[in-house]
C-alpha cells in the first residue's frame, strides 16, 4: 500500500484553502452550486443520493448501465417503491436532472460519485468488478479539475490502490498526464442507507469523508456539507473504508451472538426474545440485537468478508468475524430444520408438505430482496421435496438473483392459502400482513421473527425458529 496522506479539514466555512489551482476552481463551483454532479449506479444508494443532491440545487447526471432504470426515470416512474412516487416525477420534471446510460454524458461532470455493488465471488472473495468497471468508465472522460468519490463498501486501500491507477491509465490513454492530488482528486465516503427505515434520510444520516490527498478530502467534505446535516472528516480514505466495515461487522457479530444463543436457549426451553427484552431494560452497557432466519441486505452478509480477505494480506486470520459469518450463514438451514421438527410433531414429513413462506424481502416493509435469507430457505425447502408458495405484499414476483432463480409469484394471504398449508413459515414480519388472520387460519406456524407476538389469541400451533 502506498503512503497515506492526511487530508486536513477546512473549507467548510467557505474559505478557499485549496492547495492546487484545480482544487480552487472546483471549490468555487461547489460553493456556487454550479458544479455538475454525476451519480454512477441508480440503485438503493445512488437514487436517494440523487434526490438529496438535486434538492440542494446542484445539476445532476444519473448514470446506470441498466437502460430500463434510465427510461423509467425519464418517464417519471419509480422502481424503488420505498422511495415513493414523488421522487421520480420531481426528477423527470426538472431541467437539472439528466438520466443516461451513455458514458459520454459524464464528461460534463465536475464530481463523479460511484454507488455500485461490491458483492462476493464464488469463494467469498471481494468482487470489485463493478467498482473497477465504473472507474474505467469515469477514467474514459476524466479531465483536470474533477473529483471522483467512491461510496461503495470495500476493504481499506481500494480507493487509493485500485481506483487511482485505473483513473490515471484511462487519462494516459487519451494523452493526458493527470496527477492525483494536483489535477484531479479522489475521496471515499461510505454510504449509510437503510431502505425503509423511518426517521432518517440521506441528508440526515451523518457522513464520513476521507480523501486520498489533502485537497480531495477538503473538496469532498465541502461538497457533502452542502446537503448533509453532519459530516465527519477523517484523515484518509483508508480510515473511512475501515470505519464502514466496522459498522457492519459490529452488527454481524452481535446478530451471530443472539442467533447462537437462540439455538442454545431453545434447547433449554427458554424464549430468546423474552431474554433480549429483559436484558434491554439495562440502561447502559447493552444494546439489543435480535435473532432471525439469516442475514440479508447488501451490507451485513457481505462486508465483513471484505476485511477477512484483506487481513490475510497482512498475515492475520480474523477468527471472530469468520465465526460470526459461519453462524449467520447456518441460520437458513436451521430454520428448515425447525420446519421439519414442527411437521414431525404433526406426524408429517417435509417431503410432500405444503409450506407457505411469508416474506421474501430481507427486512420488513420494503421490496428489497438483496441477499435475503428467504431465497436460501426456499431453495432448501425445494431440495427437501416441499411444495413451496410465498406471500409478500411488497414483492409480487420472485426476482432473478445472483445465485437463485425461481419462477414464483406472491399468492394472496387468504384463508384458503393459510389453512391449506401444512406449515406457515414466517421469514419477514411486514406490517402489512394481518397477523391475527395468520394466527387464526393457519394450523402450524414456524416463526423466525416473533411476529406472532403481535397476534391476538392465535389458535395455530407455533414454533419459534
Amino acid at each position: 500500500m502506498s503512503t497515506i496522506e492526511t487530508a486536513p479539514t477546512g473549507a467548510a466555512a467557505g474559505e478557499n484553502t485549496m492547495q492546487t489551482e484545480a482544487g480552487r476552481l472546483l471549490f468555487e463551483k461547489i460553493r456556487d452550486r454550479t458544479a455538475r454532479i454525476a451519480i454512477m449506479g441508480l440503485g438503493y444508494v445512488g437514487l436517494p443520493l440523487v434526490e438529496a443532491i438535486h434538492a440542494a440545487g446542484f445539476p445532476v447526471i444519473g448514470f446506470d448501465v441498466d437502460e430500463s432504470k434510465v427510461k423509467k426515470l425519464a418517464a417519471g416512474q419509480t422502481y424503488l417503491k420505498h422511495l415513493g412516487n414523488d421522487l421520480a416525477s420531481t426528477l423527470a420534471a426538472s431541467d437539472r436532472f439528466t438520466p443516461t446510460s451513455s458514458p459520454e454524458d459524464l464528461a460534463d461532470a465536475d464530481i463523479v460519485i460511484l454507488c455500485v455493488p461490491t458483492p462476493l465471488g464464488e469463494h467469498r472473495e471481494p468482487d470489485l468488478s463493478y467498482v473497477l468497471g465504473s472507474t474505467a468508465i469515469a477514467a474514459g472522460v476524466l479531465r483536470a479539475g474533477q473529483l471522483v468519490v467512491l461510496e461503495s463498501t470495500t476493504y481499506p486501500g481500494t480507493t487509493r490502490d485500485e481506483m487511482i491507477p485505473v483513473l490515471r491509465e484511462g487519462a494516459a490513454k487519451r494523452g493526458l498526464d493527470l496527477e492525483p492530488g494536483r489535477d484531479f482528486f479522489v475521496a471515499y465516503s461510505p454510504e449509510r442507507e437503510d431502505p425503509g427505515r423511518a426517521g432518517f434520510t440521506t441528508s440526515s444520516i451523518p457522513k464520513l469523508v476521507g480523501g486520498t490527498d489533502p485537497d480531495g478530502g477538503r473538496l469532498a467534505s465541502m461538497f457533502y456539507r452542502s446537503f448533509i446535516e453532519r459530516v465527519h472528516d477523517v484523515s484518509s480514505a483508508e480510515v473511512a473504508e475501515a470505519a464502514k466495515l466496522l459498522e457492519n461487522i459490529y452488527r454481524a457479530v452481535n446478530i451471530a451472538l443472539v442467533n447462537e444463543l437462540k439455538i442454545v436457549l431453545d434447547r433449554m426451553g427458554i424464549d430468546i426474545w423474552e431474554v433480549v427484552e429483559a436484558a434491554a431494560t439495562k440502561p447502559f452497557g447493552f444494546q439489543a440485537f435480535y435473532p432471525g432466519p439469516g442475514l440479508g441486505g447488501h451490507c451485513i452478509p457481505i462486508d465483513p468478508f471484505y476485511l477477512t480477505w484483506k487481513a490475510k494480506e497482512v498475515g492475520y486470520a480474523t477468527r471472530f468475524i469468520e465465526l460470526a459469518g459461519e453462524i449467520n450463514q447456518a441460520m437458513p438451514r436451521h430454520v428448515v430444520g425447525r420446519v421439519m421438527e414442527a411437521l414431525n410433531g404433526e406426524g408429517k414429513a417435509l417431503r410432500g408438505s405444503k409450506v407457505l413462506v411469508i416474506g421474501l424481502a430481507y427486512k420488513p416493509n420494503v421490496d428489497d430482496v438483496r441477499e435475503s435469507p428467504a431465497a436460501e430457505i426456499i431453495k432448501e425447502l425445494h431440495e427437501q421435496g416441499a411444495e413451496v408458495r410465498y406471500h409478500d405484499p411488497h414483492v409480487a414476483e420472485f426476482p432473478s438473483m445472483r445465485r437463485y432463480s425461481f419462477h414464483m409469484s406472491s399468492v394472496p394471504l387468504s384463508t384458503e392459502e393459510l389453512s391449506g398449508a401444512d406449515c406457515v413459515l414466517i421469514v419477514t414480519d411486514h406490517d402489512a400482513v394481518d397477523w391475527n388472520r395468520v394466527g387464526r387460519d393457519a394450523k402450524l406456524i414456524v416463526d423466525t421473527r416473533n411476529a406472532m407476538a403481535k397476534a391476538i389469541s392465535p389458535s395455530a400451533r407455533i414454533f419459534k425458529a
